[in-house]
């Protein structure tokens, strides 16, 4: 085989890594927060305690509001993040709610765009989103997780 045949291959290859791992962003949960929170990097425990809603300021005086649509997101977080079903899920909001150990639960929202719109305009509102939708030229913050971003190696929500 002449040289540029293996030169031809090798590049080949190359690429075909590249798409391979750029792919996952293309499947990754994005967490996007409005511009006014605090934090630009959380641990997947903060983010947890933030999604069940044993923490729910990120400051003194910016309570969180929490956005998820209805979604391939939702089931990535329920998985990953809440670690229920959806019939478990429902019946733990219902049982923080009757037991007051929360002021609400997660809003419901119908697409991602929703969601967007929605973290653009509530401080302190914190939504999970498909990676590949969240618009570059909001001024929205996407929060790292474990130090990652939605397709690096290692970001938890996939």
């Amino acid at each position: 085989m002449g040289s540029w045949k293996i030169r031809f291959i090798a590049c080949l290859h190359l690429s075909v890594l590249a798409l391979a791992i750029a792919a996952p962003a293309a499947n990754d949960v994005a967490v996007v927060v409005n511009p006014e929170v605090p934090v630009d990097n959380i641990s997947f425990v903060e983010l947890r305690q933030l999604l069940l809603a044993e923490r729910v300021f990120w400051s003194s005086k910016l309570r969180v509001t929490i956005l998820i649509p209805a979604g391939r997101e939702r089931l990535v977080v329920l998985n990953t993040v809440y670690q229920m079903t959806e019939a478990q899920f429902r019946q733990f909001w219902i049982s923080k709610l009757f037991r007051a150990q929360a002021v609400a639960g997660p809003k419901i929202v119908d697409t991602d765009e929703m969601a967007i719109e929605l973290v653009t305009a509530i401080p302190g509102a914190l939504a999970v989103v498909d990676a590949a939708h969240v618009p570059s030229h909001l001024n929205l913050k996407v929060l790292r997780i474990n130090g990652r971003r939605p397709g690096e190696r290692g970001y938890p929500l996939r």
